[in-house]
């Protein structure tokens, strides 16, 4: 069904954080320094796995596409963000809307895949150790990674098809700080429920199918530890995937509640606040969990400090 007056939309209004001139600065400064900081513990993680050897495994692979995508999920919408705080204008084009919009959801994509990548990783390191070289080579570390990157962004492309060729109303409101798809479906006069059907299904398939595959994997990975006749054993097999576990949890408590439901259930001001905790605050912890829970990553760390 069609509502309201149809009009040639050419750009949008960020409402953002409404509030005083003390509150927007204040959140420009923690945003911008929450995004400083996740570039430097991201960075700082890519750069520790490039240069030293013993990190050149499929796991640390992994871990620098999760921190290469943390990098540029983040830069998708805060930099934006920032300068919707300190400027009087709140707009943003129809183009630019657009592009943020598939570029944020498709690394949000991209991020449910590679978590159960990693997931099958550690499920094989610690189910099939005597295999593990031969089934996780370069080869198929690649083509996972590859695999989790191109798929995210092509499904997601068929969703920006959709949502391009639906019309808009007398309001251009976007109670929100970034482009987001919950956004465009509220504003829109057109029919939604194709492009909703198609956004629950992308929804269901990689946030509930990536659930599946990471909680299949610590399944059989639990059963094996639980085998382990010694203590230490334990403790060596549960170090290799807290860390990724710990990630796994913070991501999927805030994300399954904006994702999986259709939108025009949600409300869009809860949608923002978890928004803000599963967008900012998990590229923000990933570094610094691995960083602390991770051996291999404190010992690497320790070094290039006693270096300088």
């Amino acid at each position: 069904m069609v509502k309201g007056n149809q009009t040639n939309v050419r750009e949008f209004i960020l409402l953002g954080f409404p509030g005083s001139w003390y509150l927007q600065i204040s959140l420009f400064l923690l945003f911008l320094f929450m995004y400083l900081l996740t570039l430097m513990g991201n960075i700082t993680i890519i750069s520790l796995v490039g240069t030293h050897r013993r990190l050149h495994t499929p796991m640390y692979f992994f871990l620098c596409n999760l921190s290469f995508l943390d990098i540029w999920f983040t830069t998708g919408y805060i930099p934006k963000t920032l300068v919707l705080l300190v400027s009087q204008s709140k707009t943003i084009s129809f183009p630019s809307c657009l592009l943020q919009m598939y570029f944020v959801f498709s690394l949000g994509c991209t991020e449910y895949l590679l978590l159960a990548v990693m997931a099958y990783d550690r499920y094989l390191a610690i189910c099939h150790p005597l295999r593990y070289s031969s089934i996780m080579n370069s080869n198929l570390s690649i083509q996972l990674a590859l695999g989790s990157w191109a798929s995210s962004f092509l499904i997601t492309s068929v969703l920006v098809f959709l949502i391009n060729g639906l019309s808009f109303c007398d309001s251009i409101i976007i109670n929100h700080f970034f482009c987001d798809i919950d956004s465009w479906i509220e504003l829109s006069c057109s029919d939604t429920q194709l492009v909703e059907m198609v956004y629950i299904t992308i929804c269901f398939i990689v946030v509930l199918g990536s659930c599946a595959v990471i909680l299949v994997s610590y399944i059989y990975l639990i059963s094996t530890i639980l085998r382990i006749p010694s203590a230490q054993g334990w403790q060596k097999a549960f170090s290799t995937c807290s860390a990724h576990l710990t990630v796994v949890v913070i991501w999927y408590d805030c994300s399954i509640f904006l994702y999986v439901k259709p939108s025009k259930q949600n409300s869009l001001e809860m949608n923002k606040v978890v928004t803000l905790l599963n967008t900012i605050m998990t590229p923000l912890f990933n570094p610094f969990i691995y960083t602390l829970r991770n051996k291999d990553i404190k010992e690497t760390l320790r070094k290039a400090f006693s270096r300088t």
